[in-house]
């Protein structure tokens, strides 16, 4: 088998330092001897010499014990630099110098399980028809009750406030304006709702649920100004019962400024499957966006029958709101903490504790050594959904060298067929987001708004593989992996990343986000797998496996550990462009 390996630079540093200081102390004790079969020819100078060359050689031994004693082992920043990746090696796990050196495979190895789908995924199923009780929209909509929504953030960010407003107004039993999305943000991303979501299917679609209408209409022949209010986040049916209704009945028209997540995430199961007829069916990306999607996910699929999608997020925006430290220096420091000044709401965070507490995207190379260890081989294709990576080449560089067969939706379409989207954010956005959509496995590089929505839709369309790391025990691996094997190594992987892959089950209903974890909206074909339970043995491993082996939490010693990821998307101040905050940075 070939394998590329790392070897720990600042040890063979240390070791290299140490037979220097050596070889200086056995020479000048070999010289204290040559000097001695000589002393016939000096002998009353020698007299003098030798004590003084005994006490130089006895002080550069002792110089030699010390450092020897107080060389330190690598720090706790260590591992967040890059580890180089030498050329492939069969040889033991040193090095010709001696040097230990961590060996990755060239292939992802044998592994009891397909990579590429879930066991039991085919007893699941989308669900979210209305039940017979959910009354038709015709029947309990009022006439005089208007809502209207502004959305916030990015796309996914806007698309999680779309879907809420339609059930705001069904708990308000109001007719919904087509929700504006948010233009003025650091986003910068001047389209309205038609150019980006297909408004006519939206409102169609939901005919029977909540009655939508395109604009607010004109009241005694005139424009109409909206009264104009917030929620609290995580609001409940009672809270807009109790917060919205009263203004909606004086006012006639209110619109809910800053609108995402503000709606619970426990609700009524009618209002939940609501939910998901939005934004598993409702929201439809416009004709363009999806042919220019389908025809990126065609050529991934003509170049490999399965491509890994990986929500990135390194982009130095995602980097500079953890708070975290990827051992650039004073630079690093500088450029990041200037963007971070754009949140006003952020304290002075303590990087090395972010990191252990799993509140940092893991670097492009430990996302190629996680993948490595899950069984994911050099063959294996990767698109890459990302903005401008950190330090660019240089950090994807390691990612590259694991999984050479890398792409982006710049490398896979011309420059001209990009061109309709490339001045708008949110539908460059909606691009990436149909190829993970479409993808064998999406891996996301942390729990945000896309990684929510993307998870979620994963789950509903048949529980295809999704991958989130687990940051906080991942981190202890690649802090100590140049002490260890591969083999220990990728064991280590594998079990912080039980419950974490998006098999079945693998999150209890009602934990997390709706969006993430649509329980409700999850159907059990229950004959189908009691008949394989009941099947002959020759099924094999499914048959006798574990809740615990198939991913289905129990008492998952890896869920309590995941930690509640921020967004730079959910935050507010984020008008100053990254542009001229890392121009600023710099001078």
């Amino acid at each position: 088998m070939d394998w590329v390996w790392v070897r720990d630079d600042k040890q063979e540093g240390e070791r290299k330092s140490t037979a220097q200081l050596s070889c200086i102390a056995t020479t000048i004790f070999m010289g204290v001897t040559a000097f001695h079969r000589r002393r016939h020819h000096n002998h009353g100078r020698l007299r003098v010499l030798i004590p003084a060359i005994s006490a130089v050689s006895g002080a550069m031994l002792l110089l030699f014990l010390l450092f020897s004693f107080l060389a330190p082992s690598p720090t706790h920043n260590q591992h967040l630099h890059h580890l180089p990746l030498r050329p492939a090696s069969l040889k033991n796990d040193v090095d010709d110098d001696g040097v230990s050196v961590f060996r990755v495979p060239i292939s992802g190895g044998r592994l009891d399980r397909d990579i590429w789908s879930s066991t039991l995924s085919k007893f699941y199923y989308g669900c979210s028809n209305a039940s017979k009780k959910f009354a038709d929209a015709k029947l309990i909509t009022q006439s005089n009750r208007y809502l209207l929504i502004a959305t916030s953030g990015g796309l996914n960010q806007q698309r999680t406030g779309i879907t809420d407003a339609v059930v705001a107004a069904r708990i308000l039993n109001a007719t919904l304006v087509v929700p504006k999305l948010d233009q003025k943000s650091f986003w910068k991303d001047a389209s309205n709702f038609s150019e980006i979501f297909d408004v006519d299917w939206f409102i169609s679609h939901l005919l029977k649920d909540v009655k939508i209408i395109k604009e607010l209409p004109r009241r005694a022949g005139k424009m109409w100004t909206p009264y104009t209010m917030g929620v609290p986040r995580k609001c409940n049916a009672k809270c807009y019962q109790t917060r919205v209704l009263p203004n909606l009945l004086k006012k006639r028209a209110v619109q809910l400024n800053k609108f995402d997540y503000r709606l619970s995430n426990r609700l009524d199961t009618d209002l939940q499957k609501l939910r998901c007829r939005v934004n598993y069916h409702a929201l439809k990306f416009t004709d363009p966006i999806i042919e220019m999607g389908e025809q990126l996910v065609h050529r991934m699929k003509m170049r490999s029958k399965h491509f890994i999608a990986l929500h990135l997020r390194f982009e130095p925006d995602m980097l500079a709101f953890s708070g975290c430290y990827y051992g650039g220096g004073d630079k690093e420091r500088k450029e990041l903490g200037a963007i971070r000044k754009r949140w006003k709401t952020l304290h002075k965070s303590n990087p090395d504790r972010e990191r252990r507490q799993g509140r940092c995207p893991l670097t492009p190379e430990e996302v190629g050594l996680m993948l490595r260890a899950l069984g994911y081989g050099k063959d294996v294709h990767i698109y890459v959904a990302s903005g401008e990576v950190y330090r660019g080449e240089e950090t994807l560089a390691p990612l590259k060298a694991l999984f050479p067969n890398f792409y982006s939706k710049d490398t896979i379409a011309t420059k001209e067929e990009l061109e309709p989207f490339s001045a708008f954010s949110s539908r460059m956005a909606a691009l990436d987001f149909i190829v993970c959509d479409e993808s064998g496995v999406f891996v996301t590089n942390n729990n945000g708004n896309m990684a929510r929505i993307l998870a979620g839709r994963r789950r509903y369309y048949g529980h295809k593989p999704t991958i989130r790391p687990n940051a906080k025990k991942l981190y202890r691996l690649f802090l100590n992996r140049v002490n260890t094997t591969w083999d220990v190594f990728a064991s280590g992987v594998r079990n912080y990343q039980r419950g974490l892959m998006g098999e079945p089950k693998e999150v209890r209903p009602g934990r997390g986000e709706f969006h993430e974890n649509p329980a409700a909206c999850i159907c059990e074909n229950t004959e189908a797998k009691e008949k394989m339970e009941s099947g002959p043995r020759k099924l094999g491993k499914v048959i006798g496996a574990t809740r615990k082996d198939i991913g289905e939490v129990v008492d998952d010693e890896n869920d309590d550990d995941e930690p509640e990821w921020p967004d730079p998307d959910d935050e507010e101040d984020q008008n100053t462009p990254l542009a001229f905050v890392l121009g600023q940075a710099l001078t």
